[in-house]
C-alpha cells in the first residue's frame, strides 16, 4: 500500500554494507540524501546506515539477496511503500572467484552471471525508463579494468565486468541530451573485502598492481557521475592497466594474465587433481591416463 502520494528521491545502493558501496552511501549523505542502502547482511547494513546518519542523510535498509527471483520487484514495492522513489542507482553488489572454469563449482560461477550481470541489468531496465521520464538522476555501475582484459582464471568475473562497461557505456549514449547520466566506474585494485573472499587477493596480478582505497574510487564515482561523465577510471594505475589492456596483442596479454592469476599450488584444471606444479613436473601424464 502508497503512504505517500508524493514519493520523495532516494539514492539506491546495493552492496551496501562495506567497500565502495558503503563509502559512496556516506558520501551521498553529505549531501543530505535519503539512502536506501541494500545488502544481505543485516548486521552490516546497521553499520552502514549508522555512517549515513553521522553524515547528515536519512538511511533506509533493506536485507535482500539480488541474486534471488523477484528480487528488483521486491525493491520497487518497498520504496513505494515508504514513500520514495530511485533516483540514483549504484549497482555495487558484485563478487568473482579465482581458479580453473573446470574447477570451480559451476554453482559459484552462474552465481557471478546472476549478480553481476542479470541483477544489475534488471534493476537498471526497472528503474532507468521512469529517471528519463523525469529528466534526471541516473546509474552508477561499478566495473572493474578486469572488463578491458582477458580474464583467465577469472574468467567469469571477467567477462561480467566486460559486460557492465560495455552495457553502461551504451546506455549512457542512448540517454545523451536526457538529463541522465549512466556512469561506469573502472577501478584497479581496490583494498577492500572482495580481495581476500574472491581469493584474487593471492594472485600475483593483484599484487603487483597498487590498490587504492574504497573512500577514494567512492569519491571519484560520486564527482564523476554528477558531472555527467559515462567514464571515471580511479587512480593512475588502473589507467596505465587499461592502456596496456588495450595496446598489448592478445597472444602476449592472454597467457601473462593466465599466469599472474594462477599459483603454481592451485589444482590443474587437466583433471589430474595435482597441482599446476606438480602436474607440470609429470609432463601431465595424469591427463592421458584419464583419457585412456
Amino acid at each position: 500500500m502508497k503512504v505517500d502520494k508524493n514519493p520523495q528521491p532516494s539514492v539506491v545502493v546495493t552492496g551496501a554494507s562495506r567497500g565502495i558501496g558503503r563509502a559512496i552511501a556516506k558520501i551521498a549523505a553529505g549531501e543530505s540524501a535519503t539512502v536506501v542502502l541494500l545488502a544481505r547482511s543485516g548486521e552490516g547494513l546497521a553499520a552502514a546506515a549508522a555512517d549515513v546518519r553521522a553524515a547528515g542523510g536519512n538511511a533506509v535498509t533493506l536485507e535482500l539477496d539480488l541474486a534471488a527471483p523477484r528480487a528488483s520487484q521486491r525493491l520497487e514495492m518497498f520504496l513505494d511503500e515508504s514513500g520514495l522513489f530511485c533516483d540514483v542507482l549504484v549497482n555495487n553488489a558484485g563478487y568473482g572467484v579465482r581458479g580453473a572454469a573446470t574447477i570451480i563449482p559451476r554453482s559459484d560461477q552462474l552465481g557471478i552471471v546472476d549478480l553481476n550481470i542479470r541483477a544489475l541489468t534488471e534493476l537498471t531496465l526497472r528503474f532507468l525508463p521512469a529517471m528519463a521520464a523525469r529528466g534526471r538522476g541516473g546509474v552508477i555501475n561499478l566495473g572493474s579494468v578486469a572488463g578491458y582484459l582477458p580474464g583467465p582464471n577469472m574468467a567469469l568475473y571477467y567477462a561480467s565486468k566486460s559486460f557492465v562497461r560495455s552495457f553502461s557505456t551504451s546506455l549512457n549514449e542512448e540517454l545523451r541530451g536526457t538529463g541522465v547520466t549512466v556512469t561506469c566506474v573502472t577501478p584497479g585494485p581496490v583494498a577492500t573485502e572482495f580481495l581476500r573472499s574472491s581469493g584474487a587477493g593471492r594472485a600475483a596480478l593483484f599484487k603487483i598492481l597498487p590498490k587504492v582505497s574504497a573512500e577514494y574510487v567512492a569519491e571519484k564515482a560520486w564527482h564523476g557521475f554528477k558531472a555527467g561523465r559515462g567514464f571515471v577510471v580511479p587512480g593512475f594505475s588502473a589507467k596505465v592497466t587499461i592502456a596496456i589492456a588495450t595496446f598489448l596483442p592478445k597472444t602476449i596479454l592472454l597467457p601473462l594474465i593466465g599466469r599472474l592469476q594462477r599459483r603454481t599450488s592451485d589444482l590443474c584444471p587437466c583433471g589430474s587433481g595435482k597441482t599446476f606444479r606438480q602436474c607440470r613436473a609429470s609432463g601431465h601424464q595424469a591427463k592421458r591416463n584419464v583419457a585412456e
